[in-house]
């Protein structure tokens, strides 16, 4: 039980990172391909963020992945998780 506490208490305290992939319209928007953020446990969290630092992704439809697999609802993330924001797709 002490070596699982243990783990839990430098878990708690270690600063988890993900990445943050950008395409198309979004990029013009962040001004980056990419983007790193630490200690987000959610999509639903991470996209909050993305709203409050950058209002004007509101007006843009886009679909989020997670280490490549497309996502339609709130996921936990995990440390050096890799998300990308896909806006629409357009050409031929």
């Amino acid at each position: 039980m002490h070596i699982l506490a243990n783990y839990l208490t430098e878990f708690k305290n270690s600063n988890m990172e993900i990445s943050v992939l950008v395409f198309g319209q979004i990029t013009d928007i962040t001004g980056k391909g990419s983007l790193k953020f630490t200690d987000i446990k959610s999509t639903g969290e991470l996209y909050q963020l993305l709203l409050k630092t950058y209002p004007q992704l509101e007006s843009i439809k886009y679909l989020m992945a997670v280490n490549k697999k497309i996502i339609h609802e709130n996921t936990m993330l995990m440390d050096e998780d890799t998300i990308a924001l896909l806006p629409p797709f357009s050409g031929g």
